[in-house]
């Protein structure tokens, strides 16, 4: 504590030793815990098999309708995409049996980020990388650029808080990255 009476210095944000991966803890036999998803109210009776009947025709669960916003049409009569990209993740968060842990407007604004971040890519390979002053008329960089970095990096962070929740409650060890089909379908898009 300083003399003024505030805190000050510490460890700072971020620092040290990242945590593992549940599945990881699970295999090195350490100890670990995960999100447990209430039951019903019942106990839970053991069945074997000559208990159990033909048995029933299980119903999924399906992925939440993306908002309206995410298919919203842009000014250049294109829809903006983010649904596309709404569907993707849900559908690689399914497959890991972890769609239930992300909050659905976390997805919603990742989905937006990324699709305004391809957006913006879209349009400097329309417009190039140099832009006019409006009083001036001189070159100047394009804003596509600095907007461009910017929805990049709201992209990331949100994934980045998206990816850590799977990774700290996933029980089974996944490969790939549902961004990486992403970035294959903007490399695809330049034309």
């Amino acid at each position: 504590m300083a003399k003024d009476g505030t805190n000050r210095g510490g460890r700072r944000i971020k620092a040290g030793h990242k945590p593992d991966a549940l599945a990881d803890k699970i295999s090195k036999g350490q100890k670990a815990t995960h999100i447990e998803f209430p039951r019903a109210e019942y106990p839970i009776a053991e069945l074997y098999g000559e208990d159990m009947t033909d048995g029933v025709e299980l119903e999924g669960a399906d992925m939440p309708e993306p908002s309206s916003y995410l298919s919203a049409q842009q000014r250049d009569g294109e829809p903006l995409g983010a649904d596309l990209i709404y569907k993707e993740t849900w559908e690689w968060l399914q497959a890991r049996g972890c769609e239930k842990l992300i909050n659905r407007r976390l997805l919603e604004s990742y989905s937006t980020a990324f699709a305004r971040f391809i957006q913006c890519e879209l349009a400097i390979s329309k417009y190039g990388l140099l832009g006019k002053h409006p009083t001036t008329g001189a070159a100047i960089a394009s804003p596509f650029v600095q907007l461009s970095l910017n929805f990049q990096k709201q992209a990331n962070l949100l994934w980045y808080e998206i990816y850590d929740i799977i990774k700290q409650n996933c029980t089974e060890a996944f490969d790939g990255d549902p961004q990486d089909d992403l970035m294959e379908r903007l490399l695809r898009e330049k034309k």
